[in-house]
Protein backbone atom coordinates (compact mmCIF):
# COMPACT_ATOMS: atom_id res chain seq x y z
CA UNK A 1 0.00 0.00 0.00
CA UNK A 2 2.79 2.40 0.96
CA UNK A 3 4.34 1.74 -2.32
CA UNK A 4 1.06 2.28 -4.43
CA UNK A 5 0.78 5.75 -2.55
CA UNK A 6 4.38 6.65 -3.26
CA UNK A 7 3.56 6.27 -6.77
CA UNK A 8 -0.11 8.13 -6.66
CA UNK A 9 2.20 10.76 -5.01
CA UNK A 10 4.48 11.18 -7.71
CA UNK A 11 2.29 11.35 -10.15
CA UNK A 12 -0.06 13.94 -8.73
CA UNK A 13 2.98 16.32 -8.14
CA UNK A 14 2.65 19.37 -10.53
CA UNK A 15 5.37 19.92 -12.80
CA UNK A 16 7.38 22.93 -14.70
CA UNK A 17 5.10 22.83 -17.27
CA UNK A 18 2.34 24.93 -17.13
CA UNK A 19 1.54 23.77 -13.71
CA UNK A 20 0.47 20.48 -14.82
CA UNK A 21 0.60 17.11 -13.14
CA UNK A 22 2.77 14.22 -14.15
CA UNK A 23 0.13 11.74 -15.37
CA UNK A 24 -1.50 14.36 -17.42
CA UNK A 25 1.91 15.19 -18.93
CA UNK A 26 2.54 11.48 -19.95
CA UNK A 27 -0.92 10.98 -21.11
CA UNK A 28 -0.85 14.09 -23.14
CA UNK A 29 2.61 12.84 -24.92
CA UNK A 30 0.80 9.37 -25.29
CA UNK A 31 -1.59 10.80 -27.48
CA UNK A 32 0.58 13.39 -29.50
CA UNK A 33 2.69 10.02 -30.53
CA UNK A 34 -0.21 8.41 -31.48
CA UNK A 35 -1.00 11.24 -33.52
CA UNK A 36 2.19 11.42 -35.40
CA UNK A 37 1.89 7.70 -36.17
CA UNK A 38 -1.73 8.05 -37.83
CA UNK A 39 -0.62 11.00 -39.51
CA UNK A 40 2.71 9.41 -41.39
CA UNK A 41 0.73 6.21 -42.28
CA UNK A 42 -1.94 8.03 -43.89
CA UNK A 43 0.68 10.60 -46.04
CA UNK A 44 1.96 7.28 -47.27
CA UNK A 45 -0.92 5.41 -47.59
CA UNK A 46 -2.12 8.12 -50.05
CA UNK A 47 1.57 8.80 -51.54
CA UNK A 48 0.65 4.96 -52.68
CA UNK A 49 -1.99 5.33 -54.33
CA UNK A 50 -1.05 8.30 -56.24
CA UNK A 51 2.14 6.65 -57.58
CA UNK A 52 -0.61 3.54 -58.58
CA UNK A 53 -2.84 5.88 -60.17
CA UNK A 54 0.29 7.40 -62.01
CA UNK A 55 1.32 3.97 -63.81
CA UNK A 56 -2.42 3.08 -64.64
CA UNK A 57 -3.64 6.34 -65.98
CA UNK A 58 -1.15 7.93 -67.84
CA UNK A 59 -1.79 11.73 -68.71
CA UNK A 60 -4.23 12.35 -71.52
CA UNK A 61 -2.78 15.35 -73.24
CA UNK A 62 0.29 12.17 -73.88
CA UNK A 63 -2.33 9.64 -75.91
CA UNK A 64 -1.57 9.59 -79.10
CA UNK A 65 -4.77 11.13 -81.64
CA UNK A 66 -6.34 8.15 -82.76
CA UNK A 67 -8.97 8.15 -85.49
CA UNK A 68 -12.36 6.89 -84.19
CA UNK A 69 -13.39 6.15 -87.42
CA UNK A 70 -11.41 3.71 -89.02
CA UNK A 71 -13.16 0.54 -88.36
CA UNK A 72 -11.97 -2.84 -89.71
CA UNK A 73 -14.36 -3.18 -91.83
CA UNK A 74 -14.33 -6.28 -95.11
CA UNK A 75 -15.98 -5.06 -98.36
CA UNK A 76 -19.20 -6.98 -98.90
CA UNK A 77 -19.48 -6.72 -102.43
CA UNK A 78 -15.63 -6.53 -102.84
CA UNK A 79 -13.70 -9.51 -101.04
CA UNK A 80 -10.64 -8.48 -102.48
CA UNK A 81 -9.28 -12.11 -100.64
CA UNK A 82 -12.02 -13.79 -101.31
CA UNK A 83 -10.44 -16.44 -103.49
CA UNK A 84 -7.92 -18.33 -102.33
CA UNK A 85 -4.86 -18.75 -104.10
CA UNK A 86 -2.21 -20.90 -104.93
CA UNK A 87 1.12 -19.59 -106.34
CA UNK A 88 4.07 -22.18 -106.79
CA UNK A 89 6.98 -20.00 -105.67
CA UNK A 90 10.87 -20.86 -105.91
CA UNK A 91 14.24 -18.81 -105.50
CA UNK A 92 17.35 -19.71 -107.73
CA UNK A 93 20.20 -20.07 -104.96
CA UNK A 94 23.03 -18.31 -106.55
CA UNK A 95 25.14 -18.41 -102.86
CA UNK A 96 -5.02 18.69 -80.43
CA UNK A 97 -6.09 18.47 -76.50
CA UNK A 98 -9.65 18.45 -76.78
CA UNK A 99 -9.58 15.64 -79.46
CA UNK A 100 -6.86 13.59 -77.37
CA UNK A 101 -9.31 13.95 -74.57
CA UNK A 102 -12.27 12.55 -76.42
CA UNK A 103 -9.90 9.74 -78.05
CA UNK A 104 -9.20 9.10 -74.79
CA UNK A 105 -12.42 8.46 -73.05
CA UNK A 106 -13.82 6.86 -76.47
CA UNK A 107 -10.32 4.46 -76.06
CA UNK A 108 -11.52 3.83 -72.23
CA UNK A 109 -14.83 3.16 -73.04
CA UNK A 110 -14.24 0.85 -75.57
CA UNK A 111 -14.04 -2.98 -75.32
CA UNK A 112 -12.69 -3.92 -78.80
CA UNK A 113 -12.80 -7.09 -80.31
CA UNK A 114 -9.23 -7.22 -80.74
CA UNK A 115 -7.78 -10.04 -79.15
CA UNK A 116 -4.32 -8.54 -77.87
CA UNK A 117 -6.67 -6.86 -75.72
CA UNK A 118 -7.51 -9.86 -73.50
CA UNK A 119 -3.13 -9.40 -72.53
CA UNK A 120 -2.58 -6.15 -72.89
CA UNK A 121 0.66 -4.95 -72.52
CA UNK A 122 2.88 -2.92 -69.97
CA UNK A 123 6.07 -2.55 -67.92
CA UNK A 124 7.91 -5.57 -67.03
CA UNK A 125 7.73 -4.82 -63.18
CA UNK A 126 3.95 -5.37 -63.26
CA UNK A 127 3.00 -9.12 -62.54
CA UNK A 128 2.31 -11.15 -65.14
CA UNK A 129 0.08 -13.19 -66.02
CA UNK A 130 -0.31 -16.01 -68.57
CA UNK A 131 -3.51 -16.18 -70.71
CA UNK A 132 -4.61 -17.17 -74.37
CA UNK A 133 -5.32 -15.29 -77.08
CA UNK A 134 -6.20 -16.49 -80.41
CA UNK A 135 -5.86 -13.50 -83.30
CA UNK A 136 -8.20 -12.86 -86.26
CA UNK A 137 -5.96 -11.34 -88.08
CA UNK A 138 -5.80 -12.72 -91.58
CA UNK A 139 -2.99 -15.39 -92.19
CA UNK A 140 -1.53 -17.19 -94.49
CA UNK A 141 0.18 -20.88 -94.93
CA UNK A 142 2.91 -21.98 -97.43
CA UNK A 143 6.99 -21.73 -98.11
CA UNK A 144 9.08 -21.46 -100.78
CA UNK A 145 9.12 -24.29 -102.99
CA UNK A 146 6.03 -24.99 -102.19
CA UNK A 147 2.15 -24.66 -102.72
CA UNK A 148 0.97 -21.85 -100.39
CA UNK A 149 -2.90 -21.11 -99.69
CA UNK A 150 -4.06 -18.12 -98.48
CA UNK A 151 -7.62 -16.76 -97.36
CA UNK A 152 -9.57 -13.76 -96.41
CA UNK A 153 -9.97 -14.93 -93.12
CA UNK A 154 -6.58 -16.68 -93.16
CA UNK A 155 -5.14 -18.87 -90.46
CA UNK A 156 -6.06 -18.21 -86.84
CA UNK A 157 -2.88 -17.15 -85.12
CA UNK A 158 -1.89 -16.67 -81.69
CA UNK A 159 -1.29 -12.96 -80.34
CA UNK A 160 2.28 -12.23 -80.74
CA UNK A 161 1.72 -9.79 -77.45
CA UNK A 162 0.00 -13.10 -75.26
CA UNK A 163 1.67 -13.14 -71.95
CA UNK A 164 3.02 -9.47 -71.44
CA UNK A 165 1.57 -7.93 -68.07
CA UNK A 166 -1.00 -5.76 -68.27
CA UNK A 167 -0.71 -2.11 -67.36
CA UNK A 168 -3.63 -0.36 -69.11
CA UNK A 169 -6.46 -0.88 -71.00
CA UNK A 170 -6.92 1.35 -74.24
CA UNK A 171 -9.45 -0.45 -76.32
CA UNK A 172 -6.12 -1.55 -78.80
CA UNK A 173 -2.35 -1.84 -78.97
CA UNK A 174 -0.05 -1.66 -76.31
CA UNK A 175 1.41 0.58 -74.33
CA UNK A 176 5.10 -0.11 -73.40
CA UNK A 177 7.50 1.22 -71.43
CA UNK A 178 11.07 2.91 -72.24
CA UNK A 179 12.40 0.30 -69.76
CA UNK A 180 10.21 -2.62 -71.84
CA UNK A 181 11.91 -1.54 -75.18
CA UNK A 182 15.68 -0.92 -73.68
CA UNK A 183 15.70 -4.55 -72.49
CA UNK A 184 13.71 -6.07 -76.12
CA UNK A 185 16.49 -4.20 -78.00
CA UNK A 186 19.67 -4.38 -75.89
CA UNK A 187 19.51 -0.82 -74.81
CA UNK A 188 18.84 -0.14 -78.46
CA UNK A 189 22.13 -1.69 -79.40
CA UNK A 190 23.67 -0.28 -82.71
CA UNK A 191 24.03 -4.13 -83.21
CA UNK A 192 19.94 -4.57 -83.35
CA UNK A 193 20.11 -1.49 -86.06
CA UNK A 194 17.75 -2.65 -88.82
CA UNK A 195 17.20 0.65 -90.72
CA UNK A 196 17.46 4.32 -90.35
CA UNK A 197 14.87 6.97 -91.91
CA UNK A 198 14.53 10.47 -92.10
CA UNK A 199 13.33 10.59 -88.70
CA UNK A 200 14.31 7.90 -86.52
CA UNK A 201 15.99 4.36 -86.77
CA UNK A 202 14.56 1.32 -86.56
CA UNK A 203 15.93 -1.27 -84.21
CA UNK A 204 15.47 -5.42 -83.64
CA UNK A 205 14.12 -6.31 -80.54
CA UNK A 206 12.68 -9.14 -78.20
CA UNK A 207 9.56 -8.70 -75.81
CA UNK A 208 10.27 -11.00 -73.01
CA UNK A 209 7.57 -13.39 -74.13
CA UNK A 210 9.85 -14.45 -76.72
CA UNK A 211 8.39 -12.49 -79.59
CA UNK A 212 10.30 -10.53 -82.32
CA UNK A 213 9.47 -6.91 -83.16
CA UNK A 214 10.24 -3.97 -85.13
CA UNK A 215 10.93 -0.58 -82.80
CA UNK A 216 11.03 2.23 -84.85
CA UNK A 217 12.46 5.10 -82.22
CA UNK A 218 11.68 8.42 -84.03
CA UNK A 219 14.13 11.11 -83.19
CA UNK A 220 13.59 13.26 -80.11
CA UNK A 221 12.51 17.21 -80.59
CA UNK A 222 11.50 17.00 -84.25
CA UNK A 223 8.41 18.33 -85.11
CA UNK A 224 7.96 16.24 -88.04
CA UNK A 225 8.60 13.23 -85.81
CA UNK A 226 6.00 13.64 -83.61
CA UNK A 227 3.95 14.35 -86.48
CA UNK A 228 5.11 11.13 -88.28
CA UNK A 229 4.13 9.31 -84.74
CA UNK A 230 0.66 10.37 -84.53
CA UNK A 231 -0.16 9.54 -88.16
CA UNK A 232 1.24 6.28 -88.07
CA UNK A 233 -0.73 5.69 -84.98
CA UNK A 234 -4.22 7.32 -86.38
CA UNK A 235 -3.21 5.70 -89.75
CA UNK A 236 -3.37 1.83 -88.84
CA UNK A 237 -3.66 1.77 -85.14
CA UNK A 238 -7.38 -0.22 -85.71
CA UNK A 239 -6.80 -1.88 -89.04
CA UNK A 240 -5.99 -5.49 -89.76
CA UNK A 241 -4.83 -7.33 -93.05
CA UNK A 242 -2.53 -9.55 -93.86
CA UNK A 243 -0.72 -7.40 -96.60
CA UNK A 244 -0.06 -4.59 -94.05
CA UNK A 245 2.55 -4.49 -91.35
CA UNK A 246 1.07 -4.90 -87.97
CA UNK A 247 1.49 -1.98 -85.01
CA UNK A 248 1.68 -4.00 -82.00
CA UNK A 249 2.23 -0.90 -80.39
CA UNK A 250 4.00 2.49 -79.14
CA UNK A 251 5.69 3.99 -76.14
CA UNK A 252 5.36 7.93 -74.76
CA UNK A 253 7.64 8.65 -72.05
CA UNK A 254 9.17 11.98 -71.64
CA UNK A 255 10.73 13.12 -75.10
CA UNK A 256 10.43 9.30 -76.28
CA UNK A 257 8.04 8.27 -79.22
CA UNK A 258 8.48 4.98 -80.30
CA UNK A 259 6.53 2.33 -82.47
CA UNK A 260 6.37 -1.14 -81.82
CA UNK A 261 5.72 -3.41 -84.98
CA UNK A 262 5.41 -7.02 -86.08
CA UNK A 263 9.23 -8.02 -87.22
CA UNK A 264 9.08 -8.97 -91.15
CA UNK A 265 12.06 -11.18 -90.97
CA UNK A 266 13.29 -11.70 -95.24
CA UNK A 267 13.66 -7.93 -95.97
CA UNK A 268 11.97 -5.84 -98.86
CA UNK A 269 11.63 -5.60 -102.29
CA UNK A 270 14.11 -3.42 -102.99
CA UNK A 271 16.73 -5.62 -101.30
CA UNK A 272 15.38 -8.22 -103.40
CA UNK A 273 15.73 -6.77 -106.46
CA UNK A 274 18.81 -4.04 -106.33
CA UNK A 275 20.05 -4.76 -102.77
CA UNK A 276 21.79 -7.16 -100.07
CA UNK A 277 19.13 -9.92 -100.31
CA UNK A 278 20.13 -10.70 -104.33
CA UNK A 279 23.21 -12.84 -102.72
CA UNK A 280 20.17 -15.43 -101.69
CA UNK A 281 19.28 -15.53 -105.42
CA UNK A 282 16.70 -13.97 -107.45
CA UNK A 283 13.30 -13.76 -107.31
CA UNK A 284 11.10 -16.03 -109.57
CA UNK A 285 8.40 -13.73 -111.56
CA UNK A 286 5.68 -16.21 -109.71
CA UNK A 287 7.39 -14.27 -106.42
CA UNK A 288 7.37 -11.60 -107.81
CA UNK A 289 3.74 -10.99 -109.37
CA UNK A 290 2.65 -12.47 -105.30
CA UNK A 291 4.41 -9.51 -103.62
CA UNK A 292 2.95 -6.96 -106.16
CA UNK A 293 -0.28 -8.64 -105.95
CA UNK A 294 -0.41 -8.61 -101.97
CA UNK A 295 0.79 -5.01 -102.39
CA UNK A 296 -2.17 -4.62 -104.84
CA UNK A 297 -4.79 -6.21 -102.00
CA UNK A 298 -3.25 -4.01 -99.59
CA UNK A 299 -3.90 -0.61 -100.96
CA UNK A 300 -7.52 -1.98 -102.24
CA UNK A 301 -8.30 -2.45 -98.57
CA UNK A 302 -6.75 0.61 -97.80
CA UNK A 303 -8.84 3.08 -100.30
CA UNK A 304 -12.02 1.18 -100.57
CA UNK A 305 -12.89 -0.76 -97.24
CA UNK A 306 -12.31 1.21 -94.29
CA UNK A 307 -13.34 4.68 -93.52
CA UNK A 308 -11.67 6.98 -93.83
CA UNK A 309 -9.68 5.93 -96.31
CA UNK A 310 -5.72 6.06 -96.52
CA UNK A 311 -3.41 7.78 -98.70
CA UNK A 312 -0.09 6.15 -98.19
CA UNK A 313 1.63 8.78 -99.87
CA UNK A 314 5.35 6.55 -100.30
CA UNK A 315 4.73 3.69 -102.16
CA UNK A 316 8.13 2.26 -102.94
CA UNK A 317 10.18 -0.87 -102.95
CA UNK A 318 11.71 0.11 -99.82
CA UNK A 319 8.32 -0.04 -97.83
CA UNK A 320 7.01 -3.36 -98.90
CA UNK A 321 8.41 -5.92 -96.93
CA UNK A 322 8.67 -9.61 -97.58
CA UNK A 323 8.13 -12.45 -95.12
CA UNK A 324 9.40 -16.11 -95.20
CA UNK A 325 6.43 -17.03 -97.39
CA UNK A 326 7.03 -14.00 -100.07
CA UNK A 327 3.56 -12.23 -98.72
CA UNK A 328 3.88 -8.87 -98.62
CA UNK A 329 3.54 -6.53 -96.13
CA UNK A 330 3.20 -2.46 -96.77
CA UNK A 331 5.25 -0.30 -94.77
CA UNK A 332 6.02 3.01 -92.93
CA UNK A 333 2.67 5.16 -92.95
CA UNK A 334 4.53 7.99 -91.63
CA UNK A 335 3.74 10.54 -94.58
CA UNK A 336 0.41 9.13 -94.95
CA UNK A 337 -2.96 11.06 -95.35
CA UNK A 338 -6.48 10.13 -94.12
CA UNK A 339 -9.87 11.31 -96.66
CA UNK A 340 -13.21 11.11 -95.43
CA UNK A 341 -16.08 10.15 -97.88
CA UNK A 342 -17.07 13.60 -98.64
CA UNK A 343 -13.35 14.59 -99.74
CA UNK A 344 -12.47 13.78 -102.97
CA UNK A 345 -8.42 14.82 -102.65
CA UNK A 346 -6.53 17.45 -99.84
CA UNK A 347 -4.11 20.00 -101.17
CA UNK A 348 -0.77 19.24 -99.02
CA UNK A 349 3.11 20.12 -99.39
CA UNK A 350 4.34 17.14 -101.87
CA UNK A 351 5.85 14.50 -100.20
CA UNK A 352 7.42 10.82 -101.37
CA UNK A 353 10.05 9.70 -103.00
CA UNK A 354 11.37 10.87 -106.18
CA UNK A 355 10.44 8.41 -109.20
CA UNK A 356 7.61 7.41 -107.48
CA UNK A 357 5.74 10.39 -107.26
CA UNK A 358 2.56 11.08 -109.72
CA UNK A 359 2.70 13.86 -111.71
CA UNK A 360 -0.38 15.80 -110.80
CA UNK A 361 0.82 15.63 -106.94
CA UNK A 362 3.78 16.96 -107.67
CA UNK A 363 2.52 19.52 -109.77
CA UNK A 364 -0.34 20.90 -108.16
CA UNK A 365 -0.15 19.26 -104.61
CA UNK A 366 -3.99 18.01 -104.48
CA UNK A 367 -3.31 14.34 -103.19
CA UNK A 368 -6.32 11.47 -103.31
CA UNK A 369 -5.98 7.76 -103.77
CA UNK A 370 -5.00 8.20 -107.28
CA UNK A 371 -1.58 9.30 -106.24
CA UNK A 372 -1.04 6.30 -104.83
CA UNK A 373 -2.07 4.05 -107.96
CA UNK A 374 0.37 6.10 -109.78
CA UNK A 375 3.19 4.70 -107.46
CA UNK A 376 2.06 0.94 -107.29
CA UNK A 377 2.51 1.28 -111.27
CA UNK A 378 6.20 2.46 -110.92
CA UNK A 379 6.47 -0.22 -108.01
CA UNK A 380 5.02 -3.10 -110.68
CA UNK A 381 7.27 -1.86 -114.22
CA UNK A 382 10.88 -2.31 -111.16
CA UNK A 383 9.57 -5.60 -110.57
CA UNK A 384 8.76 -6.39 -113.97
CA UNK A 385 12.11 -4.66 -115.32
CA UNK A 386 14.55 -5.03 -112.34
CA UNK A 387 15.41 -1.47 -112.75
CA UNK A 388 15.11 1.72 -110.40
CA UNK A 389 12.36 3.99 -111.45
CA UNK A 390 15.15 6.79 -111.91
CA UNK A 391 18.74 5.54 -112.73
CA UNK A 392 21.40 7.96 -113.78
CA UNK A 393 24.35 5.74 -114.30
CA UNK A 394 21.72 4.64 -117.34
CA UNK A 395 21.71 6.44 -120.88
CA UNK A 396 20.04 9.08 -121.34
CA UNK A 397 16.74 7.67 -122.75
CA UNK A 398 16.77 5.16 -119.86
CA UNK A 399 16.91 6.92 -117.08
CA UNK A 400 13.30 7.49 -116.36
CA UNK A 401 11.41 3.98 -116.14
CA UNK A 402 8.37 4.36 -117.05
CA UNK A 403 9.54 6.69 -119.75
CA UNK A 404 11.94 3.81 -121.00
CA UNK A 405 8.57 1.12 -121.11
CA UNK A 406 6.40 3.53 -123.06
CA UNK A 407 9.58 3.88 -125.61
CA UNK A 408 9.64 0.09 -126.11
CA UNK A 409 6.32 -0.79 -125.86
CA UNK A 410 5.56 1.48 -128.33
CA UNK A 411 8.47 0.10 -130.52
CA UNK A 412 6.68 -3.74 -129.96
CA UNK A 413 10.08 -4.82 -128.08
CA UNK A 414 7.73 -5.20 -124.96
CA UNK A 415 9.53 -8.66 -124.29
CA UNK A 416 13.05 -6.89 -124.00
CA UNK A 417 12.40 -5.43 -120.87
CA UNK A 418 11.94 -8.20 -118.59
CA UNK A 419 14.49 -8.40 -115.74
CA UNK A 420 17.60 -10.05 -117.42
CA UNK A 421 18.25 -11.80 -114.09
CA UNK A 422 15.03 -14.06 -114.30
CA UNK A 423 16.21 -17.39 -115.38
CA UNK A 424 13.12 -18.29 -116.47
CA UNK A 425 11.26 -15.93 -118.27
CA UNK A 426 7.43 -15.35 -118.28
CA UNK A 427 5.03 -15.83 -120.33
CA UNK A 428 3.84 -13.45 -123.31
CA UNK A 429 0.70 -13.14 -122.15
CA UNK A 430 1.23 -12.80 -118.33
CA UNK A 431 3.68 -10.39 -119.02
CA UNK A 432 1.98 -7.92 -121.36
CA UNK A 433 -0.65 -8.04 -118.63
CA UNK A 434 1.81 -6.98 -116.37
CA UNK A 435 2.88 -4.58 -118.23
CA UNK A 436 -0.62 -2.91 -119.37
CA UNK A 437 -1.96 -2.98 -115.51
CA UNK A 438 1.51 -0.77 -114.95
CA UNK A 439 0.71 1.32 -117.92
CA UNK A 440 -2.62 1.90 -117.00
CA UNK A 441 -1.48 2.91 -113.36
CA UNK A 442 0.55 5.33 -114.53
CA UNK A 443 -1.37 7.00 -116.87
CA UNK A 444 -0.84 10.32 -117.00
CA UNK A 445 -4.46 11.20 -116.35
CA UNK A 446 -5.30 10.36 -113.06
CA UNK A 447 -8.98 10.14 -113.92
CA UNK A 448 -8.36 7.54 -116.21
CA UNK A 449 -6.25 5.12 -113.93
CA UNK A 450 -8.22 1.95 -112.29
CA UNK A 451 -9.22 2.07 -108.44
CA UNK A 452 -6.77 -1.17 -106.79
CA UNK A 453 -10.08 -3.25 -106.78
CA UNK A 454 -9.67 -3.21 -110.32
CA UNK A 455 -6.08 -4.14 -110.58
CA UNK A 456 -6.32 -6.92 -108.32
CA UNK A 457 -9.12 -8.55 -110.59
CA UNK A 458 -6.95 -7.69 -113.66
CA UNK A 459 -3.62 -9.24 -112.37
CA UNK A 460 -5.70 -12.23 -110.76
CA UNK A 461 -7.54 -12.56 -114.00
CA UNK A 462 -5.27 -15.58 -115.55
CA UNK A 463 -5.00 -17.22 -112.48
CA UNK A 464 -8.76 -18.35 -111.43
CA UNK A 465 -8.98 -20.80 -113.90
CA UNK A 466 -5.77 -22.93 -112.44
CA UNK A 467 -6.73 -22.89 -108.97
CA UNK A 468 -10.24 -23.80 -109.36
CA UNK A 469 -9.39 -26.92 -111.84
CA UNK A 470 -6.48 -27.72 -108.90
CA UNK A 471 -8.74 -27.47 -105.91
CA UNK A 472 -11.96 -28.80 -107.82
CA UNK A 473 -14.09 -26.32 -106.48
CA UNK A 474 -17.45 -25.39 -107.59
CA UNK A 475 -17.82 -23.07 -110.54
CA UNK A 476 -18.00 -19.41 -109.78
CA UNK A 477 -21.49 -17.57 -110.02
CA UNK A 478 -21.96 -16.56 -113.16
CA UNK A 479 -21.55 -12.69 -112.52
CA UNK A 480 -17.57 -13.32 -112.06
CA UNK A 481 -17.08 -15.25 -114.47
CA UNK A 482 -19.12 -13.00 -116.86
CA UNK A 483 -16.67 -10.51 -115.23
CA UNK A 484 -13.67 -12.07 -116.02
CA UNK A 485 -14.05 -13.09 -118.62
CA UNK A 486 -14.82 -9.17 -119.97
CA UNK A 487 -11.82 -7.91 -117.89
CA UNK A 488 -9.81 -10.55 -119.79
CA UNK A 489 -10.82 -9.75 -123.04
CA UNK A 490 -10.39 -5.76 -122.57
CA UNK A 491 -7.22 -6.37 -121.65
CA UNK A 492 -5.85 -8.36 -124.07
CA UNK A 493 -7.73 -5.98 -126.73
CA UNK A 494 -6.19 -2.93 -125.17
CA UNK A 495 -2.15 -4.32 -125.10
CA UNK A 496 -2.24 -4.04 -129.01
CA UNK A 497 -4.37 -0.25 -128.89
CA UNK A 498 -1.71 0.47 -126.16
CA UNK A 499 1.39 -0.41 -128.12
CA UNK A 500 0.01 0.96 -131.28
CA UNK A 501 -1.01 4.91 -129.53
CA UNK A 502 2.32 4.83 -127.97
CA UNK A 503 4.20 3.88 -131.50
CA UNK A 504 2.24 6.66 -133.23
CA UNK A 505 3.13 9.24 -130.80
CA UNK A 506 6.81 8.01 -130.61
CA UNK A 507 6.66 8.50 -134.72
CA UNK A 508 4.71 11.91 -134.08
Amino acid sequence: MSSEGSLNTELSKKTSFLGLKLWVLIGISVGAFIVLILCILSVWVSFRRKSRRSLDKFSLTQIPNVSKDIKVDRIGGQNFNDHPESVFLSVHDKSSDKNLEKMAVHMGMSKSSDPDNISQCSSIYHHERACSSQSGEEGSSGTVQKHSSLSYGGLVTASPLIGLPEISHLGWGHWFTLRDLEVATNRFSADNVLGEGGYGVVYKGRLINGTEVAVKKLLNNLGQAEKEFRVEVEAIGHVRHKNLVRLLGFCIEGVHRMLVYEYVNNGNLEQWLHGAMRQHGTLTWEARMKVVLGTAKALAYLHEAIEPKVVHRDIKSSNILIDDEFNAKVSDFGLAKLLGSGESHITTRVMGTFGYVAPEYANTGLLNEKSDIYSFGVLLLEAVTGRDPVDYGRPANEVNLVEWLKMMVGTRRAEEVVDPNLEVKPATRALKRSLLVALRCVDPDAEKRPKMSQVVRMLEADEYPFREDRRNRKSRTASMEIESMKESTEVESKVGDSESHISETSRG
